[in-house]
């Protein structure tokens, strides 16, 4: 891949150009007087007074640019979720911190019309509150709480409350751009938080209104960014733009057939501006998913950006992201440490390889036919699924050398407690229970540790995860790592 694809961001400007004194011409009384030597500022000094450039100012000059060499841009999806409570100030910091250029939240205003961060039109999934936003006044979200990661009526509430977007906004200010999702049907009184708090080029607006009315908005309020959400019902919106077109459009597409998708399309989006794809789910870029890039990025980021033109790519893994643009790895194995996935248990067959209560595979992934393994496609992960208690499921890994490891399983849960497990190696005695937390969704995978380490000589090793029977269990299991543990 050509590095300049794969490039955090193109290459800063300096703060200032260098300056040049100008020889000056003295007239005296009696004789011309030489002028002073001309000198230069050192390169890439910032002028006497001027203000350091921040990653903001980076930020949206970058977002400008649509050149051949403009670097992919990272897009945080509701902040950094997986550190704090999405839409929130935490995540918003996270975000940037972990290498975002823009972070998006979603805008809603309460009944007394003041724009604040949340997604849902209500307030039940990530708060420990209920109610519409549009029925809340800000006083009453203020005595709400959010809870970690994606919510849910079983994840932990914390400490961290609703934000208004004056607050969200500021925060960014010297960090980066915001993507104001949902903000349109608000976008004057999203406007006026912008002016009033100064960060009118923190703020990009975005929608798929009729191209009249989003001219009428722009022409209202010159210094606004803006983005254009298409495809395949709209895309004729781009013609309509004529030569003013604006610096960026969202593409969304369900099918590698859509108009949208097609390459003579996105290389005339390319040729005037950033093409921007989402990667959380499947359907707003076809298959070409977060979970699909960590098995392979050319099943996902890598084809975006050498296929279908990406230069910005909004993921709810960021970090991963950045990891695959700064290094061309995605989700790499840690040194030492051995990796198998969830569908690949040991061959055998009932009795020996597994054991499943359900008959046939009750999941929407590949399963291995005539076995009874519940696989599912969760947006691109393959995972076992459907768990239940008593179930067990045998895998086969070639140790490196002798050494104490512990394993751990990516899994995920909406649930608290999600479910626990039992290790057992070689065909010694199960381990203690170990419990799964809740990750917030189904589809929000982390990695934990069993905390159960154990000695093991270099070579091929069986274990064996079982599920305790009395025990609840739903919980999805995308793969095992055997780590080395440190002496």
């Amino acid at each position: 891949m050509p590095a300049s694809l794969i490039s955090r961001r193109a290459v800063a400007v300096p703060g200032g150009r260098p300056v040049t004194a100008l020889a000056t011409v003295v007239l005296c009384v009696t004789l011309l007087c030489a002028a002073p030597p001309a000198t230069a500022a050192p390169e890439g000094a910032v002028p006497h007074g001027a203000p350091a450039e921040t990653p903001a100012d980076r930020a949206h000059r970058d977002f400008l640019d649509h050149g051949p060499k403009a670097g992919v841009m990272t897009v945080a999806h509701r902040g950094q979720w997986r550190k704090a409570p999405e839409n929130s100030i935490a995540a918003i910091r996270a975000g940037f911190a972990d290498g975002a250029e823009i972070v998006e939240v979603d805008v809603r205003l309460t009944r007394d019309k003041v724009p604040v961060l949340m997604h849902d039109e209500r307030v039940d999934r990530t708060t420990n509150g209920t109610g519409r936003v549009a029925d809340l006044t800000l006083a009453q979200l203020r005595g709400l709480r959010l809870r970690v990661g994606l919510g849910g009526r079983q994840a932990a509430v914390t400490g961290e409350r609703v934000p208004t977007l004056a607050e969200a906004i500021l925060a960014a200010r010297t960090l980066g751009l915001v993507n104001l999702d949902r903000a349109w049907q608000d976008r004057e009184a999203v406007w006026r938080v912008l002016q009033e708090t100064g960060t009118v080029r923190n703020g990009l607006f975005k929608s798929r209104a009729p191209v009249p009315e989003v001219r009428a908005f722009l022409d209202g309020h010159r210094d606004a960014l803006y983005m254009h959400v298409v495809d395949d019902a709209n895309a004729v919106s781009v013609a309509e733009f004529g030569t003013a077109r604006p610096p960026a459009f969202e593409v969304v597409f369900d099918d590698v057939r859509d108009k949208v998708a097609a390459p003579a399309f996105l290389q005339e989006l390319r040729a005037t501006g950033r093409v921007w794809f989402n990667t959380m789910r499947e359907g707003y870029a076809a298959r070409f998913t977060d979970e699909a890039s960590l098995i392979d990025p050319a099943r996902g980021w890598g084809a975006l950006i050498t296929h279908y033109r990406a230069t910005v790519i909004q993921t709810d893994n960021v970090e991963a992201l950045r990891s695959y643009l700064t290094t061309g790895v995605a989700d790499p194995v840690p040194p030492g440490a051995v990796r198998v996935q969830g569908e690949d248990y040991a061959p055998g067959g009932r009795g020996r390889a597994y054991h499943d209560i359900d008959p046939g595979n009750r999941g929407d992934g590949p399963g291995r036919p005539g076995e009874d393994v519940d696989i599912c496609d969760h947006d691109g992960a393959v995972v076992v699924c459907w768990m239940r208690g008593s179930e067990w499921l045998t895998y086969g890994v070639d140790v490196p050398k002798d050494g104490r490891y512990t394993l751990k399983a990516r899994a995920s849960s909406p649930y608290a407690p999600a479910g626990t497990y039992r290790l057992a190696y070689d065909g010694g005695p199960p381990g203690r229970a170990v419990p799964l937390a809740n990750t917030t969704a189904h589809h929000a995978f982390v990695l934990q540790d069993s905390r159960d380490p154990r000695q093991l000589a270099r070579g091929h090793h069986h274990i064996r995860l079982s599920l305790d029977a009395g025990a609840f269990q739903n919980w999805n299991l995308d793969y095992l790592q055997l780590e080395p543990v440190a002496p």
